[in-house]
Order: structure tokens, then sequence, then C-alpha cells
């Protein structure tokens, strides 16, 4: 099973779709916006990749943010920022069987779906 998360209109997440489309690989895609996963969920990201790789620091919501709500994102309760901040959540998540990763990189694809 593989699941893309983000928001459509991403360029990174719109190079994942492609290039696995390309391969012929099916997938979820699911919008972050619309469809935000559980903070349970949230949690297993940031535990197993860190607050640092999930926060998505060129975001147009993190330039609209605050420095008391970077700092919280950062070294706080990233999660429950990220909750409330979905668009903030570095994409795209790529879950693939045992393989969590964030962001889109061929060559690491194509080691992935080998």
């Amino acid at each position: 099973m593989t699941t893309i998360y983000g928001i459509p209109n991403c360029d990174s997440v719109k190079k994942a779709r492609k290039w696995l489309e390309e391969k012929n690989i099916e997938y979820d895609f699911v919008d972050v916006r619309e469809n935000t996963p559980a903070a349970s969920h949230i949690s297993h990201w940031v535990t197993a990749l860190g607050a640092e790789k999930m926060v998505n620091k060129r975001s147009t919501t993190w330039k609209n943010m605050s420095e008391d709500e970077r700092l919280e994102a950062q070294t706080g309760n990233t999660v429950s920022v990220l909750l409330a901040n979905p668009t903030l959540i570095k994409r795209p998540v790529l879950e693939h069987n045992e393989v969590l990763d964030v962001g889109f990189k061929a060559d690491a694809y194509a080691t992935y779906f080998s």
C-alpha cells in the first residue's frame, strides 16, 4: 500500500505523483488540507522523522507565523501545531510498506519502489 500526503497544488507533490503515475504505481493521495491525518498519525511521523524534517519552513503558513508559533512548531508541541496548520507539514509524505519519507527525490523513490 502506498499513500502520498500533501496538497494538490504543491510542486513537490505534483512531481511525486507524476513519477508514480509514469511508473504505473498505484497509490492513494490524501489532501492534508481537506483530510488532515489524526494526531496519532502525525505524532508517528514526528517521532520517526523528527520535528525539523516535518515542519515546512518554506511555506506561506510558516512565513505568516509569529516567532512564538514558530518556536512552538520546532521545540514545543509540534503535533498540535501541524494539526492546526496542516499546510505546515513538509510534503509530500510518503508511506510505502515500511518506508516513511518526506519530500520528493526521484532517486530515493526509485530505490523504494525497486
